[in-house]
């Protein structure tokens, strides 16, 4: 079990698991919208969202580089200018950055290539603050590390994001719609009885629970789930089938950290050998489920409504007959 757990922690720091979590040197006031729903102060979960360098953007025609897919997504709805950002085979960059100069991957940018661009300013994600930001910091770079392990999450750093670079226009626009839709989503699922959910996140040859803390364990919570491992300052546990057991989740959920098609039919073997799988009653009922690789990934995206809509479809599949 040590040696499994050596291994899981080595596969999820070289692929992101690790959220870090550091504080913001100055919070501004609020002025880029109401984010009541979000509420600023007192998310344990997604406070802070942006860990920042103390200097704020003071000029035009900043020299930007954005290190993932989604930071790009959020830059571009902002009306940002990048100068440098990364590729990707499963995300479809924005249109106006399809000429930009890649920078490597959001796990290991080529910093030659990233000093070489004179930036102004790098966007990360938070997961990544402890290995990318004293290689920031040893280029005299300003950074701002974005807090993309929920959908609140993301939309917290969106906020500040404007407040630094003077995009609160383009903020509240924003903000206003996820608001509006957060709250006609909510009341339209008030009545429904809430499933209790384990959710298993899988690597080829490996899985571990996820909890409310990860992107997928925000949506489901989002969804009305009722997370069986809730209640844990982490964002994945390492748990044996017979405490998973004594769970008894009313759904499972089976989602992929990477390469999906290898991970399910893992999750289908063990789920065929393993004799324990058939005594749960989620199993029993036929209610096991594999998310999509597109809608379930490791960071928030702005598809989240498509990936509601799929939890919808699940944990509420009596009341849509």
């Amino acid at each position: 079990m040590k040696k499994l757990k050596k291994i899981i922690s080595a596969i999820f720091f070289l692929l992101i698991i690790s959220l870090q979590v550091s504080c913001v040197d100055q919070h501004p006031e609020h002025s880029g919208g109401t984010l009541s729903d979000i509420d600023l102060q007192e998310n344990k979960i997604v406070r802070p969202a942006v860990a920042l360098a103390k200097k704020k953007a003071n000029k035009k025609n900043l020299r930007i580089i954005a290190t993932s897919p989604t930071i790009m997504d959020i830059c571009d709805k902002l009306q940002l200018d990048l100068v440098g950002g990364v590729g990707s085979v499963i995300s479809t960059i924005p249109e106006r950055y399809k000429d930009v100069e890649k920078v490597g991957t959001p796990m290991s940018p080529d910093m030659e290539i990233v000093s070489s661009l004179n930036p102004d300013w790098i966007l990360s994600p938070q997961s990544l603050i402890s290995d990318l930001k004293p290689k920031y910091e040893g280029i005299g770079i300003n950074y701002a590390f974005l807090n993309l392990s929920s959908i609140k999450g993301m939309y917290k750093s969106i906020y500040e994001l404007g407040e630094i670079f003077n995009r609160r226009e383009e903020t509240k626009v924003l903000i206003d719609e996820f608001e509006a839709y957060l709250k006609t989503y909510n009341e339209n699922h008030r009545e429904q009885k809430r499933p209790k959910v384990l959710i298993l996140m899988g690597l080829p040859g490996s899985y571990i629970i996820a909890t409310e803390n990860s992107y997928v364990g925000s949506l489901v919570e989002m969804a009305g789930g009722i997370n069986v491992y809730a209640g844990t300052d982490e964002e994945f546990l390492n748990v044996n089938t017979e405490d998973m057991k004594l769970k008894e989740p009313d759904i499972i959920l089976r989602a992929s950290h990477a390469i999906p098609d290898k991970v399910k039919s893992m999750f289908d073997k063990d789920f065929k050998e393993n004799d324990i799988w058939k005594h749960f009653k989620a199993v029993e009922s036929g209610r096991v489920y594999d998310l999509t690789y597109q809608n379930f990934g490791m960071s928030a995206k702005f598809n989240y409504p498509s990936a509601l809509e799929e939890l919808d479809e699940i944990f509420y599949e009596k009341d849509n007959k």
